[in-house]
């Protein structure tokens, strides 16, 4: 799945044309590198997301395609 869509899908960011900004401003990696919008993301990847000054660092653990709101927080854990 494409990093800026698995952003959207699992509710870390609101929206995909702000995820889409977030990664053409280089403020998301994965897996240590900076990442584009179109990077594939997988299970087991980290995704370390800059917001302002605070970092959030995550760990994929399922890529769907939709999911309810409840069970978007089960697509990943915070580290």
């Amino acid at each position: 799945m494409r990093l800026d869509k698995y952003l959207k899908v699992s509710r870390i960011i609101k929206r995909r044309t702000v995820a889409n900004d977030a990664c053409d401003a280089a403020r998301v990696t994965i897996n240590g590198r900076p990442a584009k919008a179109s990077a594939q993301v997988k299970e087991g990847d980290i995704l370390e997301i800059m917001f302002g000054t605070n970092p959030l660092k995550v760990e994929v653990l399922s890529v769907k395609e939709t999911v309810k709101k409840e069970e978007a927080k089960e697509m990943y854990k915070v580290l």
